[in-house]
């Protein structure tokens, strides 16, 4: 057997063999690049020429560049998208060749560095211009309906101490936005308070200084959570991958472009974790407070966030010693304790719904739920990638607005799911696997559900992702069947370019 240092380049600890992030940030960088332009190029009909006549955007090039570039080129075939796509693919190519350097404390600080610039070309560039292009064409442009233009709406309502889930959408600038007989959100407001209530300081802000975007709330907990989310993992690789699958993720990069609102809940669940993790390496209860008080908000953005409540329960439990072989009972039993911990998450999640509650209980269950369902004459359509094709393709139903009873494969489906992933928590309560079982719950339960919208996906994705990456420190995973030691050793924090480091699952 050869050295490390003379053995050929086939074995996978070998030093001079390329690192699996270098090869993740190129596969998320084009996807995300391909996806972007695709989309631009199939709705913004007139990207380009927006572009040129915009007083900022139209003068990033000179006019000699402009016109070498000519009236047509490559999708998306406007001149900045262009640049700023040479951009995230020169920073690409760089940290493949920087993935070849020796590894050391530089080699990672360098990697980070590059991969920041692929962020700001290929994320925050085109995000950037669609907030300068919407600024200068007009609200109902360039832009997501329910994430941006209908929540800032509802910061507007909120803040003239009106309802905004008894108010309609319709002398809003919702009304200029999508086709006539798919406008049914016109008359909901699909989301929790907590995505008008924290975005209210901003807006007034906005309204002071004669500008404002929803998206740049969502850019801001966008950059905290990339900013913040490396914390949960262990070796530098892990690290770097955690971010580009967070931030280069093809469907959420797209949702930050054009303003969907997964990367807001996102963040509060993010940062509820991290808190987590303090709490179980300090063992100060204070952070498991926080964390509960975090995940209460993100209870409080978006359903989406609920379906992560039983595993987060039981984390909240992880410093309760095991006591053998605990069956279904003991689970029961845990009940109570989950309870008492989670006490802040309920109340910061009651103090937000409760004045709506009170306010109008039916309006905001119309709004977020029966509405989601595709109840009364303004409910949502069958929608998205999901088993509900099934439904219209066999002719089950006559139109997308149709009421089909998805709740009994949902049952069918989540029940038995949700028994299985709690038992296999129980007996190992670690963050990775909670993560991991939230994204295959939610998938399982959208998946047959009324719509299974893609933005949907780049959230669970970003979750599987925790699962895979996420570690708590000093801990193993349990050896294979027949196996004297463990599947996956935890990272070293050196990040050599040895097995351990290469955190493969």
């Amino acid at each position: 057997m050869m050295s490390r240092s003379t053995g050929s380049a086939g074995g996978p600890g070998h030093p001079l063999r390329p690192g699996w992030d270098a090869l993740l940030l190129a596969v998320l960088s084009v996807a995300l690049i391909r996806i972007d332009s695709v989309a631009e190029a199939a709705v913004l009909p007139y990207l380009r020429q927006d572009v040129l006549n915009h007083p900022w955007l139209g003068r990033l090039l000179p006019p000699a560049g402009i016109q070498a570039m000519g009236e047509r080129g490559p999708w998306p075939g406007e001149p900045v998208s262009l640049v700023l796509i040479g951009l995230a693919l020169g920073f690409v190519f760089l940290y493949l060749l920087v993935d070849l350097t020796p590894p050391g404390p530089w080699h990672w600080r360098v990697k980070a560095m590059v991969l920041a610039g692929v962020l700001l070309a290929a994320v925050y560039g085109p995000t950037v211009k669609l907030i300068l292009l919407r600024d200068a064409i007009g609200p109902a442009s360039y832009t997501h309906d329910g994430g941006v233009i209908q929540t800032e709406a509802a910061v507007a309502y909120f803040l003239a101490g009106r309802n905004p889930y008894v108010e309609d959408y319709t002398e809003t600038p919702m009304a200029e936005w999508g086709f006539d007989e798919y406008r049914t959100a016109l008359y909901h407001y699909p989301y929790l308070p907590w995505t008008f209530v924290f975005s209210a300081p901003f807006y007034l802000a906005g309204q002071f200084l004669g500008f404002y975007d929803q998206r740049v709330v969502y850019l801001l907990l966008f950059t905290g959570t990339l900013f913040l989310v490396p914390r949960l993992a262990h070796s530098p690789r892990r690290r770097l991958g955690l971010v580009m699958l967070l931030g280069l993720n093809p469907i959420m990069g797209l949702d930050v472009i054009f303003g969907q609102n997964d990367s807001f809940v996102l963040a509060w669940l993010v940062f509820s974790l991290l808190a987590w993790r303090q709490w179980r390496q300090t063992g100060q209860g204070r952070w498991r407070t926080a964390s509960a008080l975090l995940f209460g908000l993100a209870c409080a953005s978006k359903p989406t966030a609920w379906f992560f409540a039983p595993f987060y329960g039981l984390l909240l439990l992880a410093d309760r010693e095991r006591r053998g072989s605990e069956g279904w009972w003991e689970l029961l039993e845990a009940i109570p304790g989950i309870w008492a911990r989670a006490l802040p998450a309920l109340a910061v999640f009651l103090l937000l719904l409760g004045p709506y509650l009170l306010w109008d209980a039916y309006a905001l269950y119309d709004d977020v739920w029966r509405w989601s369902t595709g109840q009364g004459e303004t409910g949502y359509q069958i929608w998205g990638w999901g088993a509900s094709n099934f439904v219209l393709a066999l002719g089950w139903v006559s139109s997308r607005f149709d009421l089909w009873p998805f709740w009994i494969p949902q049952v069918l489906v989540a029940f038995p799911l949700l028994l299985w992933f709690l038992r296999r928590q129980q007996r190992a309560n670690r963050l990775d696997l909670a993560c991991w079982h939230y994204g295959l719950f939610l998938l399982g339960f959208l998946y047959v559900s009324r719509f299974l919208n893609e933005n949907y996906l780049g959230f669970i994705l970003a979750f599987l992702a925790l699962g895979v990456l996420v570690e708590e420190p000093g801990t193993t995973r349990c050896p294979a069947p027949g196996s004297s030691t463990p599947a996956d050793r935890p990272p070293m924090e050196s990040g050599s370019d040895r097995p351990a480091d290469r955190g493969s699952r």
